[in-house]
């Protein structure tokens, strides 16, 4: 793809317009060049990252991934913020163990649980482990690491030798009050606690290139510096900018091309907007798309999954990481790259269809794909064809899965009290599994029992579950002489051969028609096996049962 026009996909075009861009600026030409498009995001790792986080990686993915497939060189670099200071307690972690640590680096933090370095590297792994389920292809970096090995030395020198017209932008943009007015633009780390949320800079000795600063025990709420006072060096690890000014000094610092953000850092007049205008002011870099010279653009808007449902802290939502254990990654991949990023999504799959309508959106696409349904709009096939190379998690299959639907998985798995292995056999008596199946569909088709079994106990709304009953169930006799008739009469049809489920179904309308209707029909089945009014598809669900067992259970 080399033109905006070859792709309608939203992906593919960022990546035209960050490759327009870039063709058209000399000295992004340069950065380019050097370092090839450098898609970024960033994120604090103070706790359980929320799946909101989730958006901006798939969509950083999508256009990393949507740029190599336009000849470049895509990457997406993924930062751990884990120099910024430990400022707050989520409600899961025991105050009296880490509240000494309040004002410190994550990184210089222990972690809660072992084997991992640190409580930034605990909770940023705990997201980025997770990656190869979703398709996430990142080089991860330490924010704190590029810090040490002085990749911000020459923006931190810039900026500290510009603090006036740093502070003239918090003035013009935040107002009189605002903080960045009243403060150098660089937070040190203090030599003797360690802490760098308690310090203030307060002079910048330009020829000695030295910062002095207190470690006060007032500045703020959260946390209490221990008083000392000195001077140290900013540069090599000496400490870290204010994540306003440190957003726009990572830009040419990295040689970023395109960062998003959500919304709300997206807002007039916010963190982006004073990131844009340091940035274009003081670095004299051309702001990442979605911006560009003193121009904020726009975010993506917010995702949420089951809104408080799931609460990993303070009712806020479930966590990128667990949500895993409970919808398949590759799903929320599709819905994520599916749905343009400025369209708001609440997912929640409780008690409703919402997952059941998501798997048979999946199994379209893929089906489209392999060129097993048709679209007659060539753009919509297109579109379609895209959205399954984008949001597909590994390798492209060379032919289309075997498909089994989740509401018939899940029927099957329930008719067989969740019994996989007995799953399969029905589902090979019925055809649906062929006499010669590969051991990869063979697999597709457990894992999608499996996650059936799942979604019946985790999600699904009542008029989906039901239980077929051993015993006849006492609602059968409130039937009438003639819902009795019907159902002997139904089963010495079924009885009559091995039916195709296409065969079955017009045979039971047919039939009802001229017995009840068919609704009376259905109701008096679904009361004989399931002791309630509604169930699966009849016929479908019948052929799922043993045989011998429908034949007698209608014989009423």
């Amino acid at each position: 793809m080399n033109s905006e026009q070859e792709s309608l996909f939203w992906a593919d075009q960022w990546a035209h317009r960050i490759i327009k861009r870039v063709e058209s600026d000399d000295d992004l030409k340069k950065v380019v060049k050097k370092n090839g498009y450098i898609c970024m995001d960033e994120k604090t790792p103070s706790g359980h990252i929320h799946i909101g986080s989730g958006r901006g990686w798939v969509i950083t993915d999508a256009i990393a991934k949507a740029l190599r497939d336009q000849g470049v060189k895509g990457r997406f670099i993924l930062g751990n913020d884990d120099i910024d200071p430990f400022d707050k307690f989520p409600n899961y972690l025991k105050k009296e163990k880490y509240e000494k640590y309040l004002g410190m680096p994550f990184r210089d933090i222990p972690s809660p649980e072992k084997g991992y370095k640190s409580y930034a590297d605990y909770y940023f792994k705990e997201c980025t482990e997770k990656f190869d389920k979703f398709g996430i292809e990142a080089e991860l970096q330490s924010t704190g690491e590029n810090y040490d090995k002085g990749l911000f030395n020459d923006t931190i020198k810039i900026a500290l030798d510009n603090t006036k017209q740093i502070q003239d932008i918090y003035r013009q943009i935040s107002g009189e009050d605002s903080a960045g007015v009243k403060k150098l633009p660089f937070n040190p780390i203090c030599e003797k606690c360690g802490k760098i949320g308690t310090t203030e800079a307060y002079e910048w000795d330009a020829e000695k290139e030295v910062i002095k600063y207190r470690c006060r025990k007032d500045l703020v709420k959260w946390a209490q510096g221990c008083g000392y006072e000195g001077e140290r060096s900013p540069y090599n690890g000496g400490g870290k900018f204010p994540w306003k000014v440190e957003w726009a000094a990572k830009w040419p610092s990295i040689g970023v091309v395109y960062e998003t953000a959500g919304k709300d850092h997206f807002t007039h007049g916010g963190s982006r907007t004073v990131a844009v205008q340091i940035a274009t002011d003081v670095f004299k870099y051309r702001p990442p798309l979605p911006s560009d010279w003193e121009q904020t653009g726009k975010g993506y808007e917010f995702f949420t999954v089951g809104g408080k449902k799931m609460s990993t802290s303070k009712g806020s939502g479930i966590g990128f990481a667990t949500i895993s254990e409970h919808v398949p990654p590759k799903l929320l991949r599709y819905l994520l790259i599916k749905t343009r990023p400025r369209a708001v999504l609440d997912f929640d799959p409780y008690d409703s269809n919402k997952l059941l309508l998501l798997y048979d959106s999946y199994d379209a696409t893929e089906r489209i794909y392999f060129g097993k349904d048709k679209k007659e709009n060539e753009r919509e096939l297109a579109h379609e064809k895209r959205l399954y190379e984008l949001a597909h998690v590994g390798a492209l299959p060379k032919k289309l899965p075997l498909q089994i639907g989740l509401g018939h998985a899940s029927m099957v798995v329930q008719s067989t009290n969740f019994d996989i292995k007995k799953s399969l056999e029905i589902l090979k008596g019925t055809g649906h599994i062929p006499a010669k199946t590969s051991k990869e569909d063979l697999d597709y088709v457990k894992q999608r029992l499996t996650r059936a079994k799942q979604w019946i106990e985790e999600f699904a709304p009542e008029q989906y579950k039901f239980i077929v009953q051993e015993k006849v169930p006492a609602e059968v006799k409130e039937l009438s002489k003639e819902e009795k008739k019907a159902l002997n009469k139904l089963s010495d049809i079924i009885g009559t051969k091995k039916w195709k489920e296409k065969e079955l179904e017009s045979a039971i309308y047919e039939f009802a028609k001229e017995e009840l209707t068919p609704k009376q029909l259905f109701r008096s089945a679904y009361l004989a096996l399931l002791g309630k009014e509604r169930g699966p598809r009849l016929a479908q669900f019948v052929l799922s049962l043993d045989r011998k067992f429908v034949l007698e259970r209608f014989k009423v």
